[in-house]
């Protein structure tokens, strides 16, 4: 048997879909290279590992039973590798199929080389700039963190930190290498040591590509073969936790490296950015959050200013007027139900639709007009008026909302019912198959038609044209989308196709072969886009709402009613108020997955531990695990509030049970 070449690690998390694809371009990398491949799972929950054992079983697999990090992860792996070259990958990329001949024959002639990065691309295609960096240095790290590398990317001052001064299309020798794709020798990691487990996540590439030109060799940028990452799947760049981690892993490295008077001002530097980007990051989700809810109140006051005189001067033909607690005190009530009423309606869900918004208006309304029925005579000042500012509401927010929508407000994004308009690119059996599971997905995409990848047969019937011809067709056809189909083009196809259509304002998605998903990324600050075949119900974010709704509501009824209904539960009384203030403090749910059904490999959306399960009962003697399994499947794709009301009140003598 020949020596192995390649030791191929790939730590995952989570990232069940993307980690299947990386795999399937692997295999094709190695198909003729003596390769080993190690997966190393950092206890994710959505099958992963259950996918590796099944569809992969020459890859060796670690389970880890927590997260222990990317550092500690790969050098579980690394300890074990027998390659002449160890490759350490992130699980969200995709390598060309002859990416690992490409690389070997660069590193066995050049043998100054101790480790190597490659050009990498966004899911549209776009140039990483962190594929090559500079050390980050006090000075190169201000630069960065102030703002001036982004105002001049291509200074070879104030442009370090990316290197953006050096062409992307040429080789260079560079500092600091990509922990997305580092190709290193067995015996420099031998001699420097493998990653500083005291980083947990982000800066141990840079400390491992500093540790290799400490000792003697050349870290190269090879843009003789490009991947696709999809970045963005562990931690969102634009978070607070993002921000801790990043810059808590740059004061290690400077007070590892940098002299003691350096490391402290650079240590200042770094905590000084921290609280500005900690409080730039808080400051724009509350802006993201609120901003639109308190647009939304102030139109709402405004017309309430507008129209209360107008029915004063109707109503009290002579003379007279509304007392001021009317705009002061009843008319905030009635926008903050109002408010409330969307927002469990999910009209202020991203994308915006707007019958959820005339949903909330119209469940406002009833219940404003209910509680005003209730209340003493003196405070009923004019039912009219509430339905004159309901009319007010429906309409004003309405055309906010389509204003927003065509001034294309940041953030903003309305759903007219338009269908994505995509085009498939592969053969007739590919092409079906991803057309059904788009059909499947319940997506809002119209494919307009297929690409025939096969230049030589222009007569086949069915496609709009051949690949060759994908910018007309894209302009021609007004593509909004394009699906490539990795089992009838090589990735290194599929990702020169998304180099040249580069200024198409287009997206690209890849449609691995023989799995039910269809991955994408259109920003290389957000996760990638999915396509796969829903199991997400009880997951939508105005169920989530309407479980948590529930619960509380019915709580609060219980709780009210305990001195008599928790007779009901005797001996169990004590075990049903518990279970009460459980779910009312949000820490369980009264309806919830059985755990004997939860078994790997099957992606039901995170919900609270219930009290009772979807079947009813707490325990079945009868009935299998496959039984739990297809009542928590039912139960994640059909839910509906009926439905809960309905297992609730069914199983309402186990409501006492333990947990």
């Amino acid at each position: 048997m020949d020596p192995v070449r390649i030791s191929v690690i790939i730590v995952s998390y989570n990232v069940r879909f993307f980690l299947e694809q990386c795999l399937q371009s692997v295999k094709r990398a190695a198909r003729d290279i003596p390769a080993e491949v190690f997966v190393v799972d950092n206890d994710s929950a959505d099958g992963s590992c259950m996918m590796v054992r099944d569809n992969f079983p020459g890859v060796v697999l670690i389970e880890n039973k927590d997260n222990v990090g990317f550092s500690k992860a790969n050098n579980q792996a690394m300890r074990l590798a027998s390659g002449e070259f160890v490759l350490i990958l992130n699980p969200d990329t995709v390598v060309e199929e002859d990416a690992f001949h490409m690389i070997l024959d660069f590193m066995d002639n050049h043998p100054d080389a101790g480790a190597l990065g490659v050009k990498m691309i966004d899911g549209k295609g776009r140039f990483l700039p962190e594929s090559k960096r500079s050390l980050p240095t006090p000075a190169v790290s201000f630069y960065k963190m102030s703002g001036l590398s982004a105002l001049f990317p291509k200074s070879r001052k104030f442009g370090r930190y990316h290197l953006g001064f050096l062409s992307p299309e040429e080789v260079h020798a560079i500092d600091i290498l990509p922990g997305a794709f580092m190709f290193i020798r067995k015996t420099v990691l031998d001699r420097v040591g493998l990653f500083d487990e005291t980083y947990f996540m982000y800066g141990e590439d840079i400390d491992l590509s500093y540790r290799i030109l400490q000792a003697g060799y050349r870290n190269y940028y090879f843009p003789g073969t490009t991947i696709i990452h999809y970045k963005g799947e562990s931690t969102r760049k634009g978070s607070v936790n993002y921000v801790l981690m990043f810059y808590q892993a740059m004061i290690i490295f400077a007070n590892k490296y940098f002299s003691r008077s350096n490391a402290r001002w650079f240590s200042l530097i770094i905590k000084l950015s921290v609280y500005f980007r900690a409080a730039l990051s808080l400051l724009r989700r509350l802006v993201a959050r609120f901003s639109l809810p308190l647009l939304d109140a102030a139109i709402i006051f405004a017309g309430f200013v507008l129209i209360n005189p107008l029915w004063e001067s109707f109503k009290f033909s002579t003379g007279g007027h509304h007392p001021p607690e009317f705009l002061r005190v009843f008319v905030p009530a009635y926008i903050l139900v109002w408010l409330v009423s969307i927002y469990f309606s999910g009209g202020y869900d991203q994308p915006v639709r707007i019958r959820k918004i005339v949903r909330g208006i119209l469940y406002g309304t009833a219940l404003i007009l209910v509680i005003y029925s209730l209340l003493p005579e003196i405070y009923r000042f004019s039912r009219a008026l509430i339905l004159l500012g309901s009319i007010w509401v429906l309409s004003s927010l309405i055309l906010e909302r389509l204003i927003l929508h065509f001034l294309r407000f940041p953030g903003f994004v309305l759903d007219l019912g338009a269908r994505k308009r995509t085009a498939i690119v592969g053969r007739e059996a590919e092409t079906d198959r991803i057309s059904r599971l788009l059909g499947q997905t319940g997506q809002p995409v119209q494919v307009v038609g297929f690409i025939n990848p096969d230049e030589n047969n222009l007569l086949a019937s069915g496609y709009l044209g051949t690949l060759s011809q994908i910018r007309e067709i894209i302009r021609i056809n007004h593509v909004d989308e394009i699906i490539f189909c990795s089992r009838d083009l090589s990735i290194n196809e599929i990702i020169r196709n998304m180099l040249n259509l580069g200024s198409m304002q287009t997206d690209y998605k890849i449609a691995p072969d023989a799995t039910d998903s269809i991955i994408g990324s259109n920003s290389i600050n957000r996760s990638g886009d999915l396509y796969v075949i829903p199991i997400h119900s009880v997951g939508e974010p105005q169920n989530r709402r309407l479980k948590r709704l529930f619960d509380l509501m019915t709580t609060l009824v219980l709780l009210a009613l305990s001195p008599v209904v928790a007779w009901f539960f005797w001996p169990r009384s004590l075990n049903f108020l518990w279970n009460c203030i459980l779910v009312l403090s949000g820490k369980r749910s009264w309806i919830g997955y059985h755990p004997d059904g939860m078994l790997p490999g099957y992606h039901l959306p995170a919900i609270k531990k219930g009290v009772i399960p979807p079947a009813g009962r707490r325990t079945g003697d009868n009935t299998s695990t496959e039984g739990w399994l297809d009542s928590n499947l039912h139960y994640a794709r059909d839910f509906t509030i009926y439905r809960e009301f309905v297992l609730f009140f069914r199983s309402f003598g186990n409501l006492g049970d333990r947990m």
